[in-house]
């Protein structure tokens, strides 16, 4: 990464993810240099998780929307209220809000008219 300029952008996401190709679609189109990590198989995410959950939270990083949030029995869940959401999240990536954005200096959680004013 050079001083001068923007940094490179590291979008956490999935390749197949709508969310995640429409937000490096934007990036690119506005002239940012984007290298998508793929969540699953690629992000170390023992060094990752703690990292944006102090950054964000659980409330914003956990997707209580997806299919494996759902699939998740009540004590599962619990985990995240007592404090072991990074275990939850480094088990099971699909938990994670897509996609996560990182800049050098910021993590940016989904894809809104916010974040894309502020990265695009």
């Amino acid at each position: 990464m050079g001083v001068a300029g923007m940094a490179e952008i590291v979008l956490y996401g999935l390749r197949n993810c709508d969310t995640c190709k429409k937000a490096l679609a934007e990036l690119e189109a506005a002239g940012r240099a984007v290298t998508l990590v793929d969540i699953r198989t690629e992000a170390d995410l023992a060094a990752k998780v703690p990292a944006w959950l102090a950054a964000k939270g659980p409330q914003t990083l956990l997707n209580r929307r997806s299919t494996t949030w759902r699939t998740l029995d009540e004590a599962e869940r619990e985990r995240v209220e007592a404090g072991e959401a990074a275990a939850l999240l480094i088990a099971n990536p699909t938990l994670i809000k897509r996609p996560v954005i990182e800049t050098g200096t910021e993590v940016f959680v989904g894809w809104s008219k916010d974040v894309s004013g502020s990265l695009a």
